[in-house]
């Protein structure tokens, strides 16, 4: 026995009548372009916070060994006019070899700790240098938001023979 079917017919799509709307999908639809200026907004904000954190980070680096080759070369002088004045080129020659402006390094006077210019004494040399509120990579910081300090000690040597003999020896 055959089975008889009918012909396959397909069922054609009604218009819905006038003024009546069916959403049958949301093809067409747009979602979400409100979010689109506001992501914009957070990238731009967090690459220029990144961009902060980074020249703070670069700043404390350069003032780091700023401070180091201030004091070091300060320890190594013969006398204490010549090592305030070889300290200082230090520390600004410091800063510069770390692409920074040296017209910007602010160097403390060299703290003794009690002591005098003399064999044993404890020596801390500070830096300061001001970050600008915000850096832009190629273009340069704009404000000053707040300073970067760095200090670093060193003893004179206690094995010269050309300075008197500390306490500490």
């Amino acid at each position: 026995m055959t089975e008889h079917r009918a012909p396959f017919r397909c069922r054609r799509r009604t218009r819905p009548a006038l003024g009546r709307v069916e959403w049958s999908d949301d093809s067409g639809q747009m979602g979400g372009i409100e979010t689109i200026p506001f992501a914009l907004l957070v990238f731009i904000v967090g690459t220029l916070l990144v961009a902060q954190a980074w020249a703070v980070v670069d700043v404390k680096l350069a003032t780091d060994a700023a401070a180091r080759e201030g004091v070091r070369t300060f320890v190594e002088s013969s006398d204490e006019t010549t090592a305030i004045d070889d300290g200082r080129i230090a520390a600004t020659e410091a800063i510069a070899a770390h692409g920074r402006d040296p017209g910007k390094l602010v160097v403390d006077a060299p703290d003794y700790r009690g002591g005098a210019f003399e064999r044993c004494a404890l020596v801390t040399y500070t830096v300061h240098y001001s970050v600008p509120a915000i850096t832009l990579p190629w273009i340069g910081g704009r404000g000053e938001a707040f300073t970067v300090a760095a200090a670093h000690a060193e003893i004179i040597d206690p094995y010269r023979s050309d300075l008197a003999a500390g306490g500490g020896c």
